[in-house]
């Protein structure tokens, strides 16, 4: 069949109502064909006007028709793109609402840790990594370790300053928990940092000890940032910094997509950082969409030029701000708890890190600014601090449809939901964190993880909850997120907060369409619907008739961004 002949049957289609969706706009730039059409396959769209489907068409990146196998296959010319998915279910690329994307420790750091999987390691392999890592450095030059997870160490404790001593006692030495807020140091870094047993704890930050008084070598929150001025760090010139960089994000690019994420909502703390995904976009390496949330110079200069979210692109765009923390971790166990945790004596509530005037003033800036704020906050008292923060800047200006997040948004409450549906703020809890951190849920028990990352109260309540997985944290695989989600149950076989699971198709629109709408970009990216941008990822099962235990082990067939192949199986 000729392209005039299809065009003909597609507009037939249209006038004898037809079940098939179709973008006027998208198509209408061209009478050509479509690029891409992808027929035989479970589509499931998240769009609610035609949840389900068997095909669809793809022209200049957009979905430009969604239907049957017969009603899209009609539409192919001689030059479109025909892809027979046999079966295979498509859904929406999936749109990471919290990540933290860079590469560089991957690729360059000294991993304790597996940044992707679950895996269980030694201390003495740790003790290994330090001590081989310390023999290439001069000495009083930091050794930096990352991805270490003190639940996923068979020996069944905590790293120690004698741990950490027998990698070198001529290097300070820091190995960082993947949660992000807490580190553990040799004698050395303490040593040239000037703190002993008797150094007291700085506000929003603590030095731990044992029964004696004896530094542990765990440092929590503002704490960590005594060590940071001290020894030294080997040295690039700016050109292999940036090429370095440069590197990290077109690996870390590749990895996203190979797990079918395709939209990520990511801090740049420095132009650099932005540098590089302009570079990869430029030269054809970038392979998934960022929202930029941005803090330090980069916010600064955002301000000062009146820069404001949503300015850019589909594929590189300001959004909201990088996430403002007033509290500590969920899995470092310092998230600020209002209950305390429990069996904990004296009753131990985690650590605010910031005051309640300091974060008042934060929020009012951005917000006058016209930049979407995002706050950290786990803890319940944490939350309620983000929510006077931003009840108290929108009396000051009010903003139609705002959106103002809240990055992990863990442990709720009743009022806690009330107020955050009246202020219309965007919660963004841990998915992966279900499957990969429930060896740690047992520190806060049951009465708070019936609480925690509760995305079945917000959709009760009827707050738009994103997927965010924090990676690093966190690992990133949305299928590990969505698994977590549906069964609650870990990756040890234990469950927590049951009440909070959600269905696999409500765990889908979570993962996908949530994510735009927490950027503003619902209305162009988040179901496969035509008009949209076309990104979309082909699974060898459905996710939906699987045995919910086994979502994660979903191979990855095809990863799409606008209409472009940027990951095969």
């Amino acid at each position: 069949m000729g392209i005039l002949q299809g065009r003909r049957d597609f507009i037939k289609m249209i006038g004898a109502g037809s079940a098939l969706s179709t973008a006027g706009n998208a198509w209408g730039a061209s009478s050509s064909a479509p690029d891409m059409v992808v027929l035989n396959a479970k589509v499931y769209t998240v769009d609610s006007a035609q949840p389900t489907a068997q095909a669809f068409a793809v022209k200049n990146g957009r979905f430009v028709a969604v239907g049957s196998t017969t009603d899209i296959k009609v539409l192919a010319g001689a030059g479109t793109k025909t892809v027979d998915a046999g079966g295979a279910t498509v859904v929406p690329g999936f749109n990471d609402a919290h990540i933290h994307a860079d590469g560089n420790e991957v690729l360059y750091g000294v991993l304790v840790g597996n940044p992707f999987e679950i895996e269980i390691t030694t201390i003495d392999t740790i003790i290994g990594k330090l001590r081989a890592k310390a023999k290439t450095l001069p000495a009083n030059t930091w050794v930096d370790a990352s991805f270490y997870d003190d639940t996923k160490v068979s020996d069944g404790r905590q790293l120690t300053i004698a741990d950490l001593d027998k990698a070198s006692t001529t290097h300070p030495i820091r190995v960082g928990h993947r949660g992000g807020h807490i580190a553990w140091y040799n004698s050395k870094a303490f040593e040239l940092a000037g703190i002993t047993d008797k150094t007291p704890n700085p506000p929003g930050g603590e030095f731990f000890h044992d029964a004696n008084g004896k530094l542990t070598g765990l440092v929590a929150e503002r704490a960590n940032r005594m060590f940071e001025k001290v020894g030294l760090q080997e040295t690039y010139t700016p050109e292999q910094r940036l090429q370095r960089a440069y590197d990290a994000a077109v690996y870390f690019s590749k990895m996203l997509v190979k797990y079918g994420v395709t939209s990520v909502q990511s801090g740049a703390r420095n132009f650099e950082e932005m540098l590089v995904l302009q570079r990869a976009r430029a030269e054809g390496t970038l392979c998934h969409r960022v929202s930029y949330e941005c803090s330090g110079e980069v916010l600064d200069a955002m301000v000062q030029a009146g820069i404001q979210t949503g300015f850019g692109d589909d594929w590189l765009k300001f959004g909201s701000t990088s996430e403002h923390g007033v509290d500590g971790s969920f899995s470092g166990r310092t998230a600020a708890l209002k209950a305390g945790y429990p069996n904990t004596t004296p009753r131990y509530h985690g650590i605010l890190t910031e005051e309640q005037d300091v974060c008042n003033a934060w929020v009012e800036r951005v917000h006058k600014a016209g930049i979407n704020p995002n706050i950290h906050a786990n803890g319940d008292l944490a939350i309620d601090r983000a929510l006077i923060a931003f009840e108290r800047a929108h009396k000051m200006k009010p903003t139609k449809d705002w959106r103002p997040k809240i990055t992990h948004c863990t442990v709720i409450n009743d009022d806690l939901l009330r107020r955050i549906k009246a202020i219309g703020a965007v919660p963004a809890p841990f998915t992966s964190y279900t499957y990969y951190n429930s060896d740690k849920f047992h520190y806060y028990g049951k009465e708070i993880m019936d609480k925690s990352m509760a995305f079945r109260d917000f959709i009760d309540n009827g707050i738009i909850a994103a997927a965010g997985t924090d990676y690093r944290p966190g690992p990133f695989q949305p299928l590990m997120g969505l698994q977590g989600m549906v069964t609650r149950k870990g990756w040890d076989g234990k469950i927590w907060g049951a009440n909070q699971a959600v269905t696999v198709a409500e765990g889908l629109k979570i993962s996908t369409f949530n994510g735009a709408y927490a950027t503003y970009e619902d209305k162009i990216k988040g179901s496969i619907t035509p008009g949209k941008l076309a990104d979309f990822v082909m699974l060898a099962e459905d996710p939906h008739t699987i045995d919910p235990e086994k979502i994660i082990n979903i191979k990855i067939l095809k990863t799409v961004t606008d209409g472009r192949v940027v990951y095969e199986a």
